[in-house]
């Protein structure tokens, strides 16, 4: 199994798993009595952890697991072996994801490094800084003048917090991050390495070279956002780059100047957003798109890995390619370009 060592585990019965998660049991023995002291693959797991399956091409692995409980849709619970309790759920992975949480209830952020408590007698908290109650200030952390920190927030060891910054409730600034003219919400998570708030890329352009447009834009994180380490995120040129409620951003992202990011959208791995681009809720960009400045994305797009997209997409649409074109159009022709070159190799066979 997984070495969980990093990690607090807070072993947890199974029926409070199963309550908590809203699943339905099946294969059940003795469940009162379970105890659930950790969670892994399939294929990878101890007798008293618990596991789940979402894809049928990891139902070779049920015969031999050795988890006490496994999550599955309706659709694989006759694949669950009788000796292994089923907890059901039409989204079990999602179930899964809340039990990790249960059960590893460190594991879902940044954890503090330095074993300090409150502030650390090691970092530089300027003047004029608000701290409320039960905040964490690691080893290593500057806090410019006039900024303030909300209830329950931990800034971890080397973060800095620009002046006059604004930071929410119960988030979490990981090590090595900077954040500088931004207001951060509440429960947000920001990993290590992250950059929010520096300058965009402006410059006015002409034949007698570069003239440096001052960018005096803010940055604005609202609640529940997560971004992933060594993600950049510039402040706005004149006016703010927004990042809406509940966003998730992996690492290695760059948002550009003046963006607008909605609601609950999933920005994926070394994708790049141009300045001034603006994109609805829900919104999904794979890996490695890119999006070009000064256009808009509609509410439930979605952006295939390695796409570029320079034209506005419609709320719903999904593009793929570079550059990008409706997916199914892009199906169709990756199919009747395979067909050409079939055809082609046979009229060369034949001769």
């Amino acid at each position: 199994m997984s070495n969980h060592s990093f990690f607090k585990i807070t072993p947890t019965l199974l029926s409070a798993i199963a309550d908590d998660t809203d699943c339905k049991i099946e294969n059940a023995k003795f469940i009162d009595g379970i105890l659930i002291k950790g969670a892994g693959p399939l294929e990878d797991t101890d007798k008293d952890c618990i596991s789940f399956i979402d894809n049928p091409k990891y139902v070779k692995y049920l015969a031999d697991t050795k988890a006490a409980a496994v999550f599955c849709s309706p659709k694989l619970l006759d694949k669950i072996p009788n000796h292994i309790t089923a907890l059901v759920n039409n989204q079990p992975y999602k179930a899964y994801a809340k039990t990790l949480s249960m059960l590893y209830p460190t594991a879902g952020k940044p954890e503090p490094i330095t074993g300090e408590t409150g502030i650390s007698k090691n970092a530089y908290i300027s003047k004029e800084v608000t701290l409320e109650d039960d905040v964490l200030i690691e080893a290593g952390c500057i806090i410019g003048q006039g900024a303030s920190i909300g209830a329950g927030s931990q800034i971890l060891a080397n973060a800095v917090i620009g002046k006059n910054v604004k930071i929410g409730r119960n988030s979490t600034i990981g090590s090595n991050a900077c954040v500088s003219h931004s207001f951060v919400g509440d429960d947000v998570i920001i990993h290590t390495g992250v950059k929010i708030g520096q300058d965009g890329f402006g410059f006015a352009m002409g034949p007698g070279g570069h003239e440096k447009v001052a960018q005096i834009g803010r940055v604005i994180i609202q609640d529940k956002v997560e971004i992933g380490a060594n993600t950049t995120i510039d402040r706005g040129s004149n006016r703010d780059t927004i990042i809406g409620e509940g966003t998730k951003i992996d690492n290695l992202v760059q948002i550009g100047h003046n963006v607008v990011i909605g609601q609950h959208c999933i920005i994926v791995g070394l994708a790049g957003i141009a300045g001034s681009a603006t994109l609805g809720d829900y919104v999904v960009v794979a890996g490695q798109a890119g999006i070009v400045g000064h256009i808009t994305i509609g509410s439930g797009a979605q952006i295939g890995g390695g796409s570029g997209v320079n034209f506005d997409l419609k709320p719903g649409e999904k593009v793929i390619g570079y550059p990008a074109q409706p997916f199914k159009q892009w199906v169709k022709m990756n199919m009747m370009l395979k067909s050409m070159m079939a055809n082609k190799k046979k009229d060369r066979d034949s001769k």
